[in-house]
């Protein structure tokens, strides 16, 4: 059964730190390009950050960009999502994807393009992030 399972969300208070992981079960990670995505109440899902296979390059939403950081360990089929300087702003829950057609350069670049749900083909449970003092 291929399953992705995120964890590591919680309370955290603003400026603090978390670090959210993403495990893959059933399919090689390696081969997938993962997303990040968050979902606030009455909000639509939108992307946060994009991991190309070989984790050599990240894209970023405009609004975590300089505070949030992905990496991915393909040996133990796993995804990370550090996020630092955290704000009341970020509480969601959050939820990474796979995506495992080819997808170029250009596709990585621009957030319209990666940051399009309809774009990956597994997604996990999602994990609840509240940021509050």
């Amino acid at each position: 059964q291929l399953q992705l399972v995120e964890s590591g969300g919680g309370l955290v208070q603003p400026g603090g730190s978390l670090r959210l992981s993403c495990v893959a079960s059933g399919f090689t990670l390696e081969d997938y390009v993962i997303g990040w995505f968050r979902q606030a109440p009455g909000k639509e899902r939108e992307g946060v950050s994009c991991i190309i296979r070989n984790g050599i390059m990240t894209n970023y939403a405009d609004s975590v960009q300089g505070r949030f950081s992905g990496s991915r360990d393909n040996a133990k089929n796993t995804v990370y999502l550090q996020m630092n300087s955290l704000k009341p702003e970020d509480t969601a829950v959050y939820y990474c994807a796979a995506k495992r057609s080819y997808s170029s350069y250009s596709w990585f670049l621009d957030y319209r393009s990666w940051a399009e749900t309809s774009e990956y083909d597994y997604w996990g449970q999602g994990t609840q992030v509240t940021v509050s003092s």
